[in-house]
C-alpha cells in the first residue's frame, strides 16, 4: 500500500522531538511489524478519535481480520499493552500480539465498529457504567501500573507552570488542591481505564460493546467516570442531575464525582473565562 499518515496524527506527533522521531520511523516500523506478523495492511483509520496512534485494518495470513496499532510516545498510554493483557477481552478488545519495544499492538477487530457516540447520551450512560464496573478490578501485584496520583501531579505541574494565563486564579487554585487531595483520600483503588468515553467504545460481534484505547492507572474509581461526563453536552446544560445519574449507575458517592468533575473542568478551561463558567456550578 502507499503509506499514509492521518493529518491529525501528524500534527500531534510534530509537537515534541521525541514524537517527531517516532513519526519519522513509522513507515519502516509498519513494514517490519507487518512482515513479522504476516499482515496485509489497509489505509489507516482517519478520524478525530485517532490522534495518538497509527491504526489500520489488517488481514492476517489465515485470512482473518484484525487491527494494527502503533502508539506514539504518550505518558498516559505507557502501559496500554499491559492493561489489555490484564483485561484480556473483558470488556476490552483482545490483544492478539504485541511488541512493547515498538509499542505495536495487533488487536481484535470490532465489527461493525460503530462508535457508542451514535446513541443518545442517556443510553451512553448505561453502557459506559456497565463497562466501567467490569473494568474495575484489583491491579496485579507486582505490576507496572502507576498510581493516579502521578498523573494528577504531572497535570498539576503543567497547570502551575502556566499560571500567568489563569482566567480565575482562585477557581484554578481550588481545582489544583483537589487534584492533590482526591487521589490521597480515595475510599478504594482499582485498575482504571482513565480515557473511557463514547468515542472509545465500539460495537462488536463478540459482545455488544468493547472498550478500545485504555490508559491504565491505579486509583479512585470516581475519577474514571469523568471522561464520559466531559464528553457529554448535558455537563454544560444540566450538570448536577447528570452527575447524580452517573454516580447512581456506578454506585459512587455523588459529591466525590462532582469534585473530580469540577477539578477537571476548571483545570482544562483555566485560560478561558467562558470555559470556567462551566466549572462554577460544580465548585465546592
Amino acid at each position: 500500500m502507499e503509506f499514509a499518515v492521518p493529518a491529525g496524527l501528524a500534527a500531534s506527533a510534530r509537537r515534541t522531538p521525541e514524537r517527531a522521531a517516532w513519526l519519522a520511523r513509522l513507515p519502516e516500523v509498519v513494514v517490519e511489524v507487518c512482515g513479522r506478523w504476516g499482515l496485509d495492511a489497509g489505509a489507516p483509520f482517519d478520524c478525530d478519535e485517532v490522534s495518538a496512534a497509527w491504526v489500520a485494518p489488517v488481514t492476517r495470513a489465515d485470512g482473518t481480520s484484525a487491527v494494527l496499532k502503533l502508539g506514539m510516545p504518550h505518558f498516559e498510554a505507557e502501559h496500554e499493552i499491559a492493561g489489555l493483557r490484564v483485561w484480556d477481552g473483558d470488556p476490552t478488545v483482545r490483544l492478539l500480539d504485541a511488541d512493547e519495544g515498538l509499542n505495536a499492538m495487533l488487536l481484535e477487530r470490532c465489527e461493525p465498529g460503530t462508535v457508542l457516540r451514535t446513541l443518545d447520551e442517556p443510553e451512553q450512560d448505561a453502557v459506559i457504567a456497565g463497562l466501567l464496573r467490569r473494568l474495575w478490578r484489583a491491579a496485579p501485584l507486582p505490576g507496572p501500573f502507576r498510581p493516579l496520583a502521578l498523573m494528577t501531579l504531572v497535570w498539576g505541574d503543567e497547570v502551575r507552570a502556566d499560571d500567568a494565563r489563569w482566567a480565575d486564579p482562585g477557581l484554578v487554585a481550588e481545582a489544583l488542591w483537589l487534584f492533590d487531595e482526591l487521589p490521597r483520600s480515595a475510599p478504594e483503588e482499582v485498575l482504571l481505564a482513565t480515557d473511557l468515553h463514547a468515542g472509545n467504545v465500539l460495537r462488536a460481534r463478540r459482545e455488544p460493546w468493547l472498550v478500545i484505547d485504555p490508559k491504565p492507572f491505579v486509583g479512585d474509581p470516581a475519577y474514571d467516570a469523568t471522561q464520559h461526563l466531559l464528553n457529554c453536552e448535558r455537563l454544560r446544560t444540566d450538570p448536577l442531575p447528570m452527575i447524580r445519574r452517573v454516580s447512581d449507575l456506578l454506585e459512587l458517592e455523588p459529591e466525590r464525582l462532582r469534585l473530580w468533575t469540577f477539578a477537571r473542568v476548571a483545570l482544562e478551561s483555566r485560560d478561558s473565562a467562558e470555559g470556567l463558567e462551566l466549572a462554577r456550578p460544580l465548585a465546592p
